[in-house]
């Protein structure tokens, strides 16, 4: 069972980077790891790389986003038939 859900706001204990939950995975030996971005763009405009951080970095900072279906819809990608 993940710690954190989609949508919330966390902060990286080690290196106080800060962003929003945009993915989660889980492997098979227990590991549980957060795709964390940035909710700003870069200084000359560009969209910032996500970082994946291991769940015990994490700590929520206590906000969150709406729900990006909310905000834009079904995806368009689909579904995986595998």
């Amino acid at each position: 069972m993940f710690k954190f859900n989609l949508h919330q706001i966390v902060k990286d204990k080690v290196t106080g980077f800060i962003g929003v939950i945009l993915g989660r995975s889980e492997y098979a030996t227990g590991c549980r790891q957060y795709g964390v971005a940035p909710q700003k763009m870069t200084k000359d405009g560009k969209l910032p790389e996500w970082e994946w951080f291991d769940e015990t970095r994490l700590e929520l900072t206590g906000k969150t986003i709406a729900s990006l279906t909310q905000l834009g819809g079904p995806s368009p990608r689909p579904p995986s038939k595998n």
